[in-house]
């Protein structure tokens, strides 16, 4: 690029980003930008509207499950190490493991942790407090966890399984999950504004999460990040400016910030490489290792997203083409924010076009065997027929709200959804705060619809008489 291109993509970054922000209402938010070896920055707003501070690059943003991409760096690094094999069972390595069925706790493998088929529910609701055991009590409670499935049969995204491949990491290194992604990932990739705990984050400037109220102002969450048990799957604070480093390591040979071998490139080839294919998400085509895999256009891209609180964050690259977008954002619409400034950023930088797939027609006959409630461990989604048109609704249990301590996110209210050509049991939302979010159905043998995925997770239908 000449640098009449660069002035001209660093403008129009600054405008798309100060578009997109008061178009859905953002606080604050961080975007960085990668192609070919020049790297865009435009930040945007302030950290908090109680307590304003600009943001800018070194502002840190809670990340959320993007933080499942350097936990599966650092395991990879013990992969390289000879200390840990990907196809081993996690006995091997967390042998006091106990899960509701003993065959499932003997057979599960790292590897299956990594790529989410090893059967786990989403997550167990407990704090075991912020000591440097709550990775060692949250395993010992694993044998309440909910088992949606044979190990390898399906993916299910679990962050459950993330805790353990974190207890993994301290039983092979003798060192707690964040001094271990500290010495295997964080430091040799120079990432110094990654950090995990309050006490050192409150010395710098950080992003809170934000939430509308009533009248869809802006108001500051209740909850700043999750449980120290949680670490490992969406605990990490940082910077879009260390994240667009990240994505440069990633997107190279595996070689850090000082020349340092973090990892052989064929196996930070392989992350990046299918390992079990995904039906009908909008998180991608397949998962990689700690990545999702995802063909736009043509062109192959590897990222991950995730969200706490009121905070959102997006880290996406295309391997080859020296590309990488990063996007923070401090408010309960940062997705939609993150995903229009993905999709600016892919087709400015690289001629690339993401579009939703269009919905079918409404189908009213189809709606009886899919209306109904479906849950998890932790949330219930509620499919229903208002006479046009199908609607989703997700929630957070009663239960679950009355036994947290703190405030927990808000729920998502009842938007439209189509269903997708095909089999037609897939689904696309088509508006609210998930707009976008696709997913599917599940039959048993006998074509009974038994359950959903959303964002990649499983709920399992709620029998009638059960409601």
């Amino acid at each position: 690029m000449s640098s009449t291109e660069n002035a001209n993509t660093q403008a129009a970054l600054s405008e798309l980003v100060a578009a997109k922000a008061a178009e859905f209402g953002i606080p604050g938010a961080a975007v960085g930008v990668r192609i070919d070896g020049r790297e865009f920055y435009a930040c945007h707003g302030v950290t908090s509207v109680a307590h304003p501070l600009p943001v800018d690059e070194r502002t840190l943003f809670v990340l959320g499950s993007v933080t499942k991409a350097h936990t599966a760096t650092a395991m990879m690094r013990l992969v390289a190490e000879g200390r840990v094999e990907l196809e081993a069972p996690v006995r091997r390595y967390v042998p006091e493991l106990v899960l509701a069925d003993e065959r499932v706790a003997a057979e599960i493998t790292v590897m299956q942790l990594l790529n989410h088929t090893a059967g786990l529910d989403w997550n167990l609701v407990t704090d075991t407090g912020e000591g440097d055991d709550a990775l060692e009590g949250f395993v010992a409670e694993l044998a309440a966890l909910p088992l949606i499935g044979e190990p390898g049969a399906r993916a299910s995204y679990s962050q459950a399984g993330f805790n353990v491949v974190g207890r993994i990491i301290e039983n092979v290194t003798g060192l707690t999950y964040e001094q271990a992604l500290t010495r295997l990932v964080l430091q040799p990739m120079g990432l110094s504004d990654s950090l995990f705990f309050a006490g050192d984050v409150v010395t710098r400037r950080f992003a809170v999460g934000h939430n509308p109220d009533e009248d869809g102002t802006p108001a500051v969450a209740g909850m700043w990040k999750g449980k120290r048990c949680d670490n490992p799957g969406g605990g990490l604070v940082s910077s879009v400016a260390d994240q667009l480093r990240a994505a440069r390591f990633h997107l190279g040979d595996g070689l850090g910030e000082g020349g340092e071998r973090i990892l052989p490139a064929e196996l930070l080839a392989r992350m990046q490489e299918p390992s079990v294919e995904l039906r009908g998400s909008t998180l991608g085509d397949a998962f990689g290792i700690g990545w999702f895999l995802r063909d736009v256009d043509g062109v192959r891209t590897v990222g991950h997203g995730g969200s706490v609180d009121g905070q959102f964050s997006e880290l996406l690259i295309a391997p080859g083409r020296d590309f990488a977008v990063v996007s923070l954002a401090n408010h309960a619409y940062g997705y939609l924010f993150n995903q229009a400034v993905a999709r600016w950023a892919l087709e400015h930088c690289l001629g690339v076009v993401d579009r939703d797939p269009e919905p079918l027609p409404y189908d009213p006959a189809r709606a009886p065997e899919l209306a109904g409630r479906y849950d998890n461990d932790a949330m219930t989604l509620v499919i229903a027929a208002d006479g046009e048109g199908l609607t989703l609704a997700v929630a957070i249990k009663p239960e679950i709200r009355a036994a947290s301590d703190s405030e927990m996110p808000a729920d998502y209210p009842a938007e439209s959804m189509g269903l997708l050509p095909g089999d037609g049991d897939e689904y696309i939302v088509t508006s609210g705060g998930l707009k976008g979010q696709r997913g599917f159905f599940t039959r048993d043998a006998g074509g009974a619809v038994v359950g959903i995925d959303l964002a990649g997770r499983f709920f399992g239908r709620v029998p009638a008489a059960a409601m």
